[in-house]
């Protein structure tokens, strides 16, 4: 039982990592050395911290490229 619950955790985990990665490709960014990409989120971070205009901002953004592509 312990196995299954391990083997279903390590699955749901790689998904997520293979959606994550899906949203570089997403934004254009494939061809990006990793510590560019880090950077940009590392940054994007700080700055979702900093401000609530600025995570209203990005949340728009990124609704309107996910609505495009289901056009």
């Amino acid at each position: 039982m312990q196995r299954s619950q391990s083997a279903d955790a390590r699955k749901k985990d790689t998904r997520e990592k293979i959606e994550l990665g899906g949203l570089i490709v997403k934004a254009g960014l494939r061809y990006e050395k990793r510590a560019l990409l880090l950077g940009l989120l590392i940054d994007g971070a700080e700055r979702l911290r900093a401000s609530d205009a600025e995570r209203a901002r990005l949340m728009q953004l990124g609704a309107k490229a996910f609505s495009d592509e289901a056009e």
